[in-house]
Formats: C-alpha cells, structure tokens, sequence
C-alpha cells in the first residue's frame, strides 16, 4: 500500500498527479479517495480513517469461512456492511434518504460516512471498491449517468455482477439501462457499466473534486483535474462535461460579465472570446458524440419519488 503524505495543503494538485502516474497494479482505491479528500477538506485525518478501514477488513475477515470462495468473501463484506449485527453493532450502512440528490458534498467524503454510516452513489461504492480491493476481490468501479457502482468478476459465472452498493444487492445491466436512460450509443462506447480499470477508477473518485473545484469555480484547478481523469479515460463522461463547463466558466469571467453586450468586446479580444465558445461547445460535443445526454427534471422527479415511497416504507 502507497503512502499518503500529509505535507500537502491548499490545491497543490501534486498528490493526484501522483495517483494517475501510478501503474494500474500499484493503484490503492483508499490511497486515492484520501488525496482527493484531504483537496477537498484539508483537514480530513487521514490516519484516522486509515484506522477505521483497518478495523472493517478486520470485521469482513472474521465472517469468512476457511478456504473461501471469492464470492464468500464478496458475500462476508456484503454481510458485514449491510446486515445488522454484533459485527457492525447493529448499525449497518444505508443510503441516506436526507440527501438523495447529493446536494451535501460532504457526505461523499469518507471520514463521513464512515461515521454517519449513511452514504450516497458516491461513498457507497467507494467503500465497498477500497474494501474488496483489500480483500483481494476482483472489484472494478464502473458507471452510469449520476451513479457509481461496483462490478464484482464472478468465476463460477463467468460474468461481471454489478453490486448496487447503495443498497447492498446486485443489479443487472438492464436495470440500469431502464432507470438511468442510457442509449445503445452509450454502451457501444463504453462511457457506461464497463469494468474501469484502477487508473481510470481514480477519475471517478476524482469527480467529486471536479464538483468541488466546479462549485467554487476554481477553474485552473477544474481544468487541471479534468485533464488528469481524461488522460486515464478520454471517454469519461463527468471529466468531458466538467471539461465544458470550465471552458463556460472563462467565457463568464472574462468576458460575460465585463461585456453583457458581445457586440462592445474589443477586437484584440475577440479571438479568445470565440476561442473559449467554441472549445465549450466542442467538449459536450464530445460527450454527446459518445451517448452522454443531460439529465432532464422529469428524470429528478421520478427519482425523488422513489425515495419517498423508500422513506414510507423504512417508516421515516
């Protein structure tokens, strides 16, 4: 396991730039989720959380059987993380229903929901990626539109399963398919439910500091993190729309909003105000060539819905 220095401060993005060099064999999902982290929220305990990681494959460990199958272990952590028991001190993690759409961005951060023990489609699978990986498992973080998930490589099957870490179960490609609104371009393309490689699972973990450095419009430092994730995967979708975004935040700052009127921008300028549009245009041209599509409010509402409906049962 890689070791994290904790000499970083501020947006020294060096430390990511260190993940994404790393070969895919030497990548450390826990390694990874902290740097962003710590770029996050610079005063996330590393060590604390490190501890805490420590603790729960120690707990998966003590529910595997002698001689154990990779789906046993897969099972033992499914057991450990999602059933209530003396394991877990009968609280088990859930999903958290108070912020289903992540508005919070803090609970995508570890030191969070390992304390809340309430996730997202963030933290949820994250989790569940950095724990198989110390269990040995054949885990891949993969994706689809607003959602990360887990595919478990199943040898008696033969087959990826996807493990919905959300709710501690698995779920067909279908499913997703059907719920999310992903086009057969997409899957052609490979931009959703593939198995990603380590590297390319550390621009998904990546894409909550996009969100960050999006929010506060940071946008050396957006284009900087965007670059990274898209060298590891040039289909990435979030880093392609994250890409585009940036280049709309320099249009509004350098120009937008000193010149409200496009006609009163100076001709020494203009080059780069076209510039800036036409690569903003070009990048979600990109996504879109692959099968990216914006989420629509209808697809929000439905959504929503379901957690209600899930808040009514579990009685909430």
């Amino acid at each position: 396991m890689a070791v994290i220095s904790p000499a970083w401060a501020g947006n020294d993005l060096d430390p990511l730039r260190a993940q994404f060099a790393l070969q895919d064999e030497r990548i450390d999902y826990a390694d990874a989720k902290l740097v962003v982290d710590r770029l996050v929220e610079p005063a996330t305990d590393t060590d604390a959380v490190m501890r805490e990681l420590d603790n729960w494959e120690r707990t998966v460990r003590s529910q595997v059987p002698a001689n154990a199958t990779s789906r046993q272990v897969l099972d033992a952590l499914l057991r450990t993380l999602y059933e209530p028991g003396t394991w877990n001190q009968e609280k088990p993690f859930t999903y958290d229903l108070g912020d289903p759409l992540g508005h919070n961005p803090k609970n995508k951060q570890l030191a969070v929901y390992l304390a809340t023990r309430k996730g997202n489609c963030v933290s949820m699978p994250i989790l569940f990626a950095i724990l198989g990986q110390r269990l040995g498992l054949p885990v891949a973080l993969a994706t689809a539109p607003n959602h990360v998930l887990v595919k478990f490589a199943d040898e008696s099957q033969q087959a990826w399963l996807n493990v919905e870490a959300t709710a501690g179960g698995f779920k067909y490609d279908s499913s997703y398919e059907r719920e999310t609104g992903i086009s057969e371009k997409a899957i052609q393309n490979g931009i959703y439910l593939r198995p990603l490689s380590p590297r390319e699972g550390v621009g998904v973990i990546a894409s909550s500091l996009m969100e960050h450095y999006g929010a506060s419009q940071q946008v050396d430092d957006l284009m900087a993190v965007t670059d990274m994730a898209l060298s590891a995967n040039p289909k990435d979708p979030v880093a392609l729309v994250w890409k585009a975004n940036a280049y709309y935040f320099q249009l509004q700052e350098r120009y937008v909003r000193r010149y409200p009127d496009a006609a009163k921008i100076p001709a020494a300028e203009l080059a780069d105000y076209q510039r800036l549009s036409q690569e903003n245009l070009a990048w979600f041209g990109k996504a879109e060539a692959l099968g990216w599509t914006p989420g629509t409010d209808e697809q929000d509402a439905d959504y929503l819905k379901s957690v209600e409906n899930e808040k009514l049962r579990r009685g909430q």
